[in-house]
């Protein structure tokens, strides 16, 4: 079965526009065909403070892993493109990969929420989104 993902990415750190496309490479690769790529945006960070400014962006794909298989794969992408887990809160990271929607699932767990539970707060996450959806 064909599944309808929608991801937010996000990076601070290092050749942002770089990271973001060799995200997405390997979404392409690992996860599944990107059908559609929104426009990159660039944001002030979002709960904390940093001089480093976000590229942001969205991207549909279609896949046929279930939600926590794709969340075990972008974040093995997000480690070999240099993001290490340090505990809790929101800091500076050269990438970041949120699950935003799923088909139409709704999951709560610890460690999976589906839709993502904060992305309607975020105009980084709902601007690129918006203009992807169908």
């Amino acid at each position: 079965m064909v599944h309808k993902l929608y991801l937010g990415l996000g990076s601070n750190q290092g050749d942002r526009a770089a990271k973001l496309a060799r995200a997405i490479e390997l979404i392409g690769e690992r996860v599944g065909p990107v059908i559609r790529q929104s426009s990159v945006i660039e944001t002030e960070p979002w709960g904390f403070t940093s001089g480093n400014k976000f590229l942001n962006c969205a991207i549909y794909c279609e896949t046929t892993l279930l939600p926590r298989q794709v969340l075990q794969v972008t974040q093995q992408i997000e480690r070999e493109l240099g993001r290490h887990y340090k505990g809790k809160g929101y800091r500076d990271r050269p990438i970041d990969i949120d699950i935003l929607l799923f088909d139409e699932l709704n999951i709560d767990t610890p460690n999976l929420q589906i839709p993502h539970p904060l992305m309607y707060e975020r105009d980084f996450v709902m601007i690129p989104l918006k203009e992807i959806q169908q």
